[in-house]
C-alpha cells in the first residue's frame, strides 16, 4: 500500500462530501492536491494543501476550508491527530495500529513490495550507454550504463512497459577511424612492423580484429582498392567491438533488448522520409544561420544551409540539416531515429547522454516536439563524469586499454554490486568521484557496505532464531505475529519509514531519478543500525528474547520485513543483497 495515495483517496472522499453538503462546488480540480511527509516531522505524519489549493476556486478563506476537511478526516479510522498549521496545511498523525499493520503487506508482498501500477503498461524507450563502437567500455561509460539500467528497473517496478535500447553509431568518421587501425592490425597479423599513428586506436584490444582479418582474407585485402578493403575492416571490425561491448555490459549485468544500428536508418532512406516530413510540415528552410558567439571557427563562412526551425520550439537558433558537402549533420539521422521510436509506439522517450552533449538537448527536444507534433514525451537524463582515484590519487591509465580505464577493470576490481550502488549514490547531474579503496572500506562512509551490513545483520539474526527451532519463521507465520509488542519509537520509525518505501519508489520514477534509492537505502539502514545499536544499550529490545516469545516474533517479522525492503530497494538498483559479510 502506498499510504500518501491511500490517503489522497480520503482527502478527495472528504471534499466529495464536502460538495454534497454544499459547502464546496462540485467539480473542483483536485489535480494539484498532495499528501506526503510534513517538512516539521513533530507536526504528524502525513500532511495535505488541499485547503490551499481549492480555497481560490471554492471562493472560501484558506484555514476555514481546512478546518471544514479536517473535521471530516478526524472521523477515518487510522487517524488519532488532526491539526492545522501556517496557511492552511492539514496535518494528520496516525494510530501506531495502522503503521504495524503495513508489516504484514511488506511480508506478504516479499521482495516484490513497492511495485505499483503507476504505469499501467505504457511503453516507455529508455536508450542507455549508445557508446561509438570503436573500443572496450571505459570507466566515462559505466555511469550512463547503470543509471539507464537501473532507471528502467525502477519503471518498469512501478507497471511501465520498458524498452531498453542501445543506438550503435556504426556511420561517420570514428568508424572510419576504427576501419583503419583495424588494417594495421591487419597488417601486423601478416606480420609487418606497425607504427600506430595519432589520430587511430592504439589499443591492443584491436588485435585480434587483424588476426581474424588476415585469417579470413589472407593477403587478399592488400590487393584490393582501399576503399573496399576498408568496407570489410570496417564491417568485421565493428562486429566485433559490440561483441566486446556487450560482454563488457554483462559483467554489469546489463543487456537491452533492442541494439539499433545508425547504418541501417541511412540505408532504409529514414532520414530522407523523416526531412520530408519536417518538410511538409513547414519546418526546414534554406537560409543563412548569424555567425557564432565570440572568436570565429577559421573554416565558418556565411553560406546558404537546409535548416530546421529549431526556435519555433523554444531553441536558442535554427539548426543546420546538411553539410557543405551535402551529406547528412548528425542531427538529422538522431531525428530520424527518434521519429522511428515513435512509430515503434513509444509516446515516451528518455536519453541517458554524457556530460559533453548537454549543448545537444534544445535541439532534440525542438526536433522531436516537431516532427511528432507535440505528442511525445522525450526526457535526457545528462550523466557527469567519475573521477577515478587511488588511496586520494587519481587513476589514469589501463594496461589493456593503453589510454583509458575499462569498465571491466573497475568491476574486477571491486565487484558488480559495489560499482552499480556506488554510481547512484550522487544525483546523475553532480560529478562522481570513484576512489578504489574507499568503496572496499567496511564503515558508516560507505553506503554500499552500510546497506549490505544491515541486510546481512538482519539475516544472522533469523539465523540464530532458527536454530533455536523454537519459532516458524516463513513470511507467512510472522505476518500473525502480536505486533502490539512493537512499542519503542525507534522501532516504529522504521516502520513508518519501510512504508514510505512505495511512494519513495513512484517518486523517483516520475522524475526519472534512480538515485532517490540509494539516498533511502541509505535512511532505513541507518533506521536498522541504530534499533540494533539501542538493543544493545537496552537488553528488552534486543531481537531475540529467550523468555519472551512473543515480543521475539514481533522483532523478527519487523526486521524480516526490512530486509525484504533492502532486497526490494536493492533490486531496482541491480544489486545482490548480501546475507553475510565475509
Amino acid at each position: 500500500m502506498n499510504i500518501f495515495r491511500y490517503f489522497g483517496e480520503r482527502v478527495e472522499a472528504a471534499i466529495g462530501a464536502l460538495a454534497q453538503e454544499g459547502v464546496l462546488p462540485p467539480g473542483l480540480d483536485l489535480t494539484r492536491i498532495t499528501v506526503e511527509p510534513p517538512r516539521d516531522a513533530s507536526h504528524g505524519d502525513l500532511s495535505t494543501n488541499a485547503a490551499m489549493v481549492l480555497a481560490k476556486p471554492a471562493g472560501a478563506k484558506p484555514r476555514e476550508l481546512a478546518d471544514r476537511i479536517a473535521a471530516k478526516l478526524a472521523a477515518e479510522e487510522a487517524v488519532i491527530e488532526v491539526s492545522v498549521a501556517g496557511p492552511g496545511f492539514i496535518n494528520l498523525r496516525l494510530n501506531p495500529a495502522f503503521w504495524l499493520a503495513r508489516i504484514p503487506d511488506i511480508l506478504r508482498a516479499g521482495d516484490a513490495y513497492g511495485a505499483s501500477n503507476l504505469g499501467s503498461g505504457a511503453a516507455v524507450n529508455v536508450e542507455y550507454v549508445s557508446a561509438n563502437p570503436t573500443g572496450p567500455m571505459h570507466v566515462g561509460h559505466v555511469r550512463g550504463a547503470v543509471f539507464g539500467d537501473a532507471l528502467a528497473n525502477l519503471l518498469e517496478k512501478v507497471g511501465y512497459r520498458v524498452c531498453r535500447e542501445y543506438y550503435i553509431n556504426d556511420a561517420g568518421g570514428q568508424i572510419e577511424v576504427l576501419a583503419r587501425s583495424a588494417m594495421l592490425r591487419y597488417r601486423e597479423a601478416l606480420g609487418e612492423t606497425i607504427e600506430i599513428p595519432e589520430g587511430l586506436y592504439p589499443g591492443d584490444y584491436l588485435k585480434p580484429v587483424g588476426q581474424v582479418l588476415a585469417t579470413m582474407h589472407g593477403k587478399t585485402l592488400l590487393e584490393m582498392e582501399d576503399v573496399d578493403a576498408l568496407k570489410i575492416a570496417r564491417e568485421i571490425a565493428v562486429e566485433a567491438m559490440m561483441e566486446l561491448i556487450r560482454g563488457d555490459l554483462a559483467v554489469l549485468g546489463i543487456t537491452h533488448e533492442v541494439f539499433y544500428s545508425e547504418l541501417s536508418l541511412h540505408k532504409s532512406g529514414a532520414v530522407e522520409k523523416t526531412l520530408k516530413r519536417l518538410e511538409d510540415k513547414g519546418l526546414i528552410y534554406v537560409g543563412t544561420l548569424e555567425p557564432p558567439k565570440g572568436e570565429l571557427p577559421d573554416d565558418w563562412e556565411p553560406r546558404p544551409q537546409t535548416l530546421f526551425r529549431s526556435t519555433q520550439f523554444g531553441d536558442d537558433t535554427d539548426r543546420a540539416l546538411k553539410k557543405s558537402d551535402g551529406s547528412w549533420t548528425y542531427f538529422a539521422p538522431d531525428i530520424a531515429y527518434h521519429l522511428d521510436k515513435f512509430e515503434r509506439g513509444y509516446r515516451t522517450m528518455i536519453d541517458v547522454w554524457g556530460a559533453d552533449h548537454s549543448g545537444y538537448i534544445k535541439r532534440m527536444k525542438a526536433a522531436i516536439e516537431g516532427v511528432t507534433g507535440g505528442e511525445a514525451e522525450f526526457d535526457v537524463k545528462v550523466c557527469q563524469m567519475v573521477r577515478l582515484f587511488r588511496n586520494g590519487e587519481p587513476v589514469r591509465m589501463s594496461k589493456r586499454a593503453g589510454d583509458f580505464v575499462t569498465l571491466r577493470d573497475v568491476v574486477d576490481e571491486v565487484g558488480k554490486g559495489v560499482v552499480r550502488f556506488m554510481m547512484l549514490t550522487r544525483k546523475n547531474d553532480a560529478p562522481l568521484d570513484f576512489d578504489f579503496a574507499k568503496v572496499m572500506e567496511q564503515s558508516r562512509d560507505n553506503p554500499v557496505f552500510y546497506v549490505q551490513y544491515a541486510n546481512a545483520r538482519i539475516h544472522s539474526v533469523l539465523r540464530n532464531a532458527a536454530e533455536t527451532g523454537s519459532y516458524d519463521l516463513s513470511d507467512g507465520s510472522l505476518a500473525n505475529a502480536d505486533l502490539g509488542r512493537l512499542s519503542d519509537e525507534a522501532e516504529l520509525a522504521l516502520v513508518r519509514l519501510m512504508a514510505s518505501f512505495p511512494r519513495q519508489v513512484e517518486q523517483a520514477a516520475l522524475a526519472h531519478e534512480p538515485h532517490r534509492i540509494a539516498f533511502y537505502l541509505d535512511d532505513l539502514a541507518a533506521a536498522f543500525h541504530g534499533l540494533w545499536n539501542k538493543g544493545k544499550d537496552e537488553p528488552s529490545l534486543r531481537f531475540i528474547q529467550a523468555d519472551e516469545p512473543d515480543a521475539t516474533l514481533a522483532r523478527l517479522a519487523l526486521i524480516r520485513a526490512a530486509a525484504h525492503v533492502i532486497a526490494a530497494g536493492l533490486g531496482i538498483l541491480g544489486v545482490e543483497p548480501i546475507e553475510e559479510m565475509r
